[in-house]
């Protein structure tokens, strides 16, 4: 068969059609990721030094649970994190009738001082199909955002302030990560309530948030609860209690953290686990006298 040149010219409209339908998904990836370096970048550039170690005396008067917490997950002269960088491998489900766990990856950026984080990561929602989605904490202001192939906005929302206070509470709870964190200073208390369990409260931004920790014989944080963290309901925020259960401690970077988590909503008619996953590296930047 010959080829005419009316076949030649529409083989090349379909050809520059497929490179262009091809091309839409790596730029809007490409903008994404700009986008979220720059978040991240605003959290680097403004760390500060923490320049500062851990020793017994940060204990003084701290809960009995808490006290054996830190003793047994931080080694006197432990330099204070000033920011810390995770990667995760977990799975995601949306719930509201949806029981199917999606294989989810995300890259999470932390700073001490200032408080913030990004949360960065990829939703197979069906095989080829990934959903980006970022959630973070920065200047006081909570932000989520979920785009279908980076694309589509399927969630975009930031300011309000459930968000804000939702998103302190993630913090409040990830700190476990980057257990320095947790120690007491002029924005973070702890508060006993029996050998086995404390409230944490943070205030940042004029925003004051509360979590309940459950520890274990050994010392090592097992649950972390809230009876009223906002959750997300068709555009509207509804206080749900919220639970963090923590295991499989291991030591990176002379601490010990949990790198298996599970997290849930606890609903009226029963838990709705949404999300498990595993820390699988940690990186941490200190402080200058640590270098």
């Amino acid at each position: 068969m010959r080829m005419t040149p009316r076949i030649k010219r529409n083989l090349f409209v379909f050809a520059a059609l497929v490179l262009l339908i091809a091309a839409v998904p790596f730029i809007s990836y490409l903008r994404w990721v700009e986008a979220s370096m720059a978040l991240t970048g605003q959290l680097q550039g403004q760390v500060g030094a923490l320049d500062r170690r851990f020793t017994a005396r940060d204990l003084d008067g701290l809960p009995a649970p808490v006290a054996r917490y830190f003793k047994h997950v931080l080694l006197e002269g432990q330099p204070l994190v000033r920011a810390a960088v995770l990667r995760q491998e977990a799975q995601f489900r949306t719930g509201a009738g949806d029981d199917t766990w999606r294989p989810l990856r995300a890259r999470q950026y932390f700073s001490v001082d200032p408080l913030g984080f990004v949360w960065d990561a990829r939703i197979a929602m069906a095989p080829l199909v990934p959903v980006f989605v970022r959630d973070g904490y920065l200047h006081g202001t909570g932000f989520m955002q979920a785009k279908l192939f980076g694309v589509y906005s399927l969630v975009e929302d930031d300011g309000k302030r459930e968000l804000n206070e939702g998103a302190l509470q993630r913090y409040l709870a990830e700190a476990v990560w980057f257990p320095t964190a947790l120690l007491p200073s002029d924005r973070l208390s702890w508060r006993e309530l029996d050998d086995r369990t404390a409230i944490a409260s943070l205030t940042d931004s004029a925003i004051t948030v509360s979590l309940q920790f459950t520890f274990s014989e050994s010392g090592e944080i097992k649950e972390i609860f809230t009876p009223a963290r906002p959750r997300e309901v068709e555009g509207a925020y509804i206080s749900t209690p919220w639970l963090v259960r923590c295991g499989a401690y291991e030591e990176h970077e002379r601490m010990r953290i949990p790198v298996q988590c599970e997290v849930e909503w606890q609903l009226p008619h029963g838990p709705l686990p949404y999300w498990r996953g595993r820390i699988v590296d940690a990186r941490y930047l200190f402080g200058e006298s640590s270098s």
